[in-house]
């Protein structure tokens, strides 16, 4: 009876240890997520940033904090399927990347 009882416990410890080990993965990745987010929000602000200066469309790519982004450009015509929104006339997407986390934002006007 001692051994099924510590048996049982013996299997509730190690099943509850690893949903533990399982959340502090995802929450130390959430972390690197909005790290990724931002430095992709980045990549935006300074293609948007040349573009209203009159540079044109151009590719951007850089660090911030330790994080990477790689963003890019395009024009397209109205209703053209290249742009995922109607009737818009540029496109931009950037990527950002921190610790193997990527995200991506994309906007068009």
């Amino acid at each position: 009876m001692a051994v099924l009882l510590m048996g049982i416990i013996l299997a509730i410890a190690l099943g509850l240890t690893t949903i533990a080990i399982n959340q502090l993965k995802m929450i130390k990745g959430l972390g690197d997520s909005v790290v990724a987010f931002y430095a992709a929000d980045t990549g935006i602000e300074v293609s948007l940033y040349d573009f209203y200066k009159g540079a044109g469309i151009q590719d951007h790519s850089g660090s911030v904090g330790g994080a990477t982004y790689s963003a890019n450009g395009f024009s397209v015509p109205p209703n053209s399927s290249d742009c995922p929104a109607p009737n818009q006339y540029y496109c931009f997407k950037s990527v950002g990347s921190y610790l193997g986390t990527r995200r991506a934002i994309e906007i068009n006007r």
